[in-house]
């Protein structure tokens, strides 16, 4: 059995357990404007059902958590880096800023010196079906995955935060 990486020392995803509201609504706001305008200009019907599991975050161990939140931020700050409408790039531009943070704040997390993490079962799985969308589905598709599942993603960076207490 190798021993379970943990996360480094003096990693501090703390201030990821409570978001601040002005954080929140701009969020709101970009998923907002996002449904109501950008939605309806061209094709965003999906293949796959990338944000519909059948287990909880919380059910992975901590370090998986954080794998999972590490590839849905890839996902998501790669969708609001994509060029578009000068409105709508406005709107994203705070959510972008701090999702990206986040993201770095997370790849500075897993310890170094320990056997490169092995997902379970169950993440592999789901890290595999992500991989295969990001080769098969249409920009349009994953754009809209992404900010749709907007609030899940945080969920699950608030569980990552909370380590065993998720």
């Amino acid at each position: 059995a190798f021993p379970q990486p943990t996360l480094r020392k003096g990693c501090s995803l703390f201030k990821y357990k409570f978001l601040v509201p002005h954080e929140m609504k701009a969020m709101q706001k970009m998923k907002k404007h996002f449904e109501e305008d950008i939605m309806l200009l061209s094709d965003r019907k999906c293949n796959a059902r990338l944000f519909h599991r059948k287990w909880n975050p919380a059910e992975l161990s901590v370090p998986d958590r954080v794998v999972l939140v590490e590839a849905e931020l890839d996902l998501v700050t790669a969708m609001l880096g994509l060029p578009a409408d000068p409105s709508f790039t406005e709107t994203r531009q705070r959510p972008l800023a701090f999702l990206s943070q986040a993201r770095e704040d997370l790849r500075g997390c897993m310890a170094t010196g320990t056997p490169s993490h092995q997902p379970s079962g169950k993440l592999r799985h789901w890290l595999q079906k992500l991989q295969t969308a990001m080769r098969t589905e249409t920009t349009g598709c994953l754009e809209a995955s992404a900010i749709i599942h907007i609030f899940q993603v945080l969920d699950d960076l608030r569980c990552a935060a909370f380590q065993e207490q998720c």
